[in-house]
């Protein structure tokens, strides 16, 4: 009997091993690839410095906007433990009706005659529609299923993100939506003798300044305490005096904010929205919140830089260094790649979740 039951444990050791020496071998292929391209692409004086100047800053921009979708993301799974897919679509919400209010501004002639007010008045338009959304999921599609196996209320976000796609196709047609452009943030900023692209540097500069502001509420308010207690143990916060349904509402409701303000970001940016906008950017700062370790919200922000400066700079720097053609157009490819060879390396992601020791 005893032989029988070791028997499974010899051959789970040589698998683990197996599996251990794979992982390794992958570990040293993708750093000499990543080293061979790089060392290729650098010396090769394919580009200048200003233009890899530009290559940053434009990955940090775009890597600003996935941070803060991110939050959502990572926010959800530190309270309830599973994966909103459908924070892309609260994400879309906010760039469809921010279209809306831009668009409205632009025929009666406010848009560049009033940037500034124009563009508090998108932003609030747009933080209100996805907060709304973010709510209204929590309520209608999630409560019900509390206490449910994690699978179902996966399946259940899936769901409501084809629901909430095709609801805004039906309501705004299935074109391209061009948001107008901003006279003011034409052209160049001189920022410490650097030139950057007055966009990129708006949405730097509000990026960071709502992850900070979202950190110093986590971490400095009552509602913030309450948010992380919930995450820690429902049932002790509950009796400890925290409103745990209201605490989860706060916190669908703060990243749904986060993402209708990305929304407005992401439009000043490239402009172009439809009722799929949210799908790519969602599933890559999905991405981002498990690069930089999934229920941790500073690794969220990171994650989100990282993700941006890898899907900027990977295309020129390795893939072209390698001889690959049409680079850019992988760039989706590196950033999945990235994701694949962080958790290949650190499975945790770079600073790890969260929760991960006392959850174990």
């Amino acid at each position: 009997m005893s032989t029988v039951l070791n028997r499974p444990s010899r051959w789970s050791a040589r698998r683990i091993d197996f599996v251990t020496v794979v992982l390794w071998l992958v570990r040293i292929v993708a750093v000499i690839v990543v080293i061979w391209g790089a060392y290729f692409s650098l010396t090769g004086g394919r580009l200048t410095v200003a233009q890899w100047r530009g290559l940053v800053l434009a990955g940090v921009a775009q890597g600003s906007v996935y941070a803060l979708i991110a939050l959502g993301y990572t926010m959800v799974y530190g309270v309830l433990g599973f994966i909103n897919f459908a924070h892309g679509e609260v994400f879309m919400s906010g760039t469809m009706v921010g279209f809306v209010a831009a668009d409205a501004l632009a025929r009666h002639g406010v848009w560049n005659s009033q940037p500034v007010l124009s563009l508090l008045i998108v932003l609030a338009a747009s933080m209100a529609v996805s907060t709304f959304v973010a709510v209204l999921l929590e309520r209608v599609a999630y409560r019900p299923l509390r206490g449910a196996p994690r699978l179902i209320p996966l399946i259940t976000s899936i769901g409501a993100s084809f629901f909430l796609q095709y609801t805004f196709r039906g309501l705004f047609g299935p074109g391209i939506k061009t948001y107008p452009s901003v006279d003011v943030l034409q052209g160049q900023v001189s920022l410490l003798g650097v030139g950057v692209v007055k966009t990129q540097a708006l949405t730097i500069v509000a990026a960071f300044a709502m992850m900070l502001g979202l950190y110093q509420f986590v971490e400095r308010t009552k509602t913030g305490r309450a948010m992380r207690a919930v995450a820690e143990d429902k049932e002790i916060a509950a009796l400890m005096g925290v409103d745990v349904d209201r605490t989860i509402v706060t916190t669908f409701a703060v990243g749904g904010a986060m993402a209708g303000a990305a929304g407005l970001l992401w439009a000043l940016v490239f402009r172009s929205v439809f009722f799929f906008t949210g799908f790519l950017p969602g599933i890559k700062a999905f991405t981002a919140a498990v690069l930089g370790g999934i229920g941790n919200i500073v690794g969220a922000m990171i994650g989100g830089l990282l993700l941006g400066v890898f899907e900027a700079l990977g295309p020129s720097m390795v893939l072209t260094g390698l001889g690959i053609p049409s680079a850019h157009q992988l760039k989706d490819v590196v950033a999945f790649t990235a994701l694949v060879m962080v958790l290949i390396f650190r499975p945790s992601g770079v600073l790890g979740e969260r929760l991960a020791e006392e959850r174990a």
